[in-house]
């Protein structure tokens, strides 16, 4: 048998501006190039107690359970509901985007029973909803996503969910994927018992090593389960042994990625949490304030400043407009998911990616491939009320 001949490996150069992955920060690469250790060298055991303190910050808790967990956003948002939802569990789960229809999936795949909190598409859940659906199914765990993905939507009054969900005696599980380092988030102040996130969105690292928090009462329902865990990689009560102060093997650790959050996480104690906060709403600000002079609108009713949901004129054909900014600029923008799919432009602000000048050039494309396709836009306008608000 021949080998295949296969040449080196010449990715092409994107401005990545979809919904993930963001662009990764250029100290991030360097490190991710280091020397491997072993995943139970002293050095890297050092490591570990270092990426853990970061993560405590960046999540603003003081939650000793607070780990990267081995895999992508999935892999910590499945640890999570898997560990926390028992068979014969009631969960709660929110109805108004992708990722709570995956949150749904994963606890049935866990033996728990589903009950939805109904909200459309585009909106976030209200309390009043909440309550009621508590007051009705009286839920073990509840969860929500704090910056869905999907549809451009930041969940606001979250203390309101928490409370609520505690006053019903529930857990509270939070999807902060897509505002872990990009959008305000306080674990502890806010009431979260459980917050699961990725790397490759508003921290700007490759997927790989996923960040995951546990309250001790949230804990406390991991050890204390009747039942085992259904699954042995992701059983948290195991993986508490190799991220807690014993530092048993339980598997080899993506060292690499690691490292890359590591110097992430770096990067966000630099700039310090409340600035990057701000800095992302600055520069998506800008973006919002562009597509609107522009003539389009944002699909969200509550503004989520990493993922930005940009409503196309009607006739616009959004794989054109995609496959346009991607061959013609080098811009990566994503289409809408589910009942948003065809109308809208997903597009992200995150992280690395988030700085004045990717904004500009994407505010500028997309009006030009806009005016192309004849739309009611003024490419103009868009451009200087970016200008303006940066």
């Amino acid at each position: 048998m021949e080998p295949p001949e296969v040449g080196e490996l010449t990715p092409p150069d994107r401005m990545l501006m979809g919904p993930g992955p963001s662009e990764v920060h250029p100290r991030v690469r360097r490190a991710m190039s280091t020397p491997l250790v072993g995943h139970l060298d002293p050095a890297f055991v050092d490591l570990m107690d270092e990426v853990q303190e970061l993560l405590r910050y960046t999540f603003q808790t003081d939650n000793e359970f607070t780990i990267p967990v081995s895999g992508t956003g999935s892999a910590a948002m499945e640890s999570a509901i898997a560990n926390l939802t028992e068979p014969g569990d009631t969960v709660l789960v929110p109805d108004n985007g992708y990722f709570g229809d995956r949150m749904a999936s994963m606890v049935r795949r866990a033996g728990g029973s589903v009950e939805r909190v109904d909200a459309p598409w585009g909106a976030p859940l209200d309390p009043d909803d909440v309550a009621a659906a508590c007051e009705t199914h009286d839920p073990d765990v509840v969860g929500f996503v704090h910056a869905e993905t999907s549809t451009g939507v930041l969940q606001h009054d979250v203390p309101a969910l928490t409370e609520t969900a505690h006053d019903h005696g529930a857990l509270v599980v939070a999807d902060t994927v897509t505002s872990l380092g990009g959008v305000e988030l306080r674990v502890d102040e806010w009431g979260i018992d459980a917050a699961y996130s990725a790397t490759q969105k508003c921290l700007s690292a490759p997927p790989g090593a996923s960040p995951l928090t546990l309250s001790e009462r949230a804990v406390e329902k991991v050890t204390s389960r009747d039942a085992p865990v259904r699954s042995w990689y992701l059983d948290l009560s195991l993986l508490a042994d190799y991220w807690g102060e014993e530092r048993a093997y339980h598997h080899t650790a993506p060292i690499t990625n690691v490292y890359a959050l590591r110097e992430a996480l770096r990067l966000v104690a630099e700039e310090g949490i409340e600035a990057r906060w701000e800095r992302h709403e600055r520069v998506a600000g800008a973006l919002r304030d562009g597509v609107e002079a522009m003539g389009l609108g944002l699909a969200s009713e509550s503004w989520l400043p990493s993922l930005n949901t940009v409503a196309l004129p009607d006739g616009v054909d959004d794989t054109v407009v995609i496959d346009h900014l991607l061959a013609e600029h080098g811009i990566e923008v994503a289409g809408g998911l589910g009942d948003l799919a065809g109308d809208v432009l997903r597009v992200g602000c995150m992280g690395h990616s988030a700085r004045p000048a990717n904004v500009l050039a994407l505010v500028a494309a997309l009006g030009d491939v806009l005016a192309d396709q004849d739309a009611d836009v003024d490419p103009d306008a868009g451009l200087a009320a970016a200008r303006r608000r940066l």
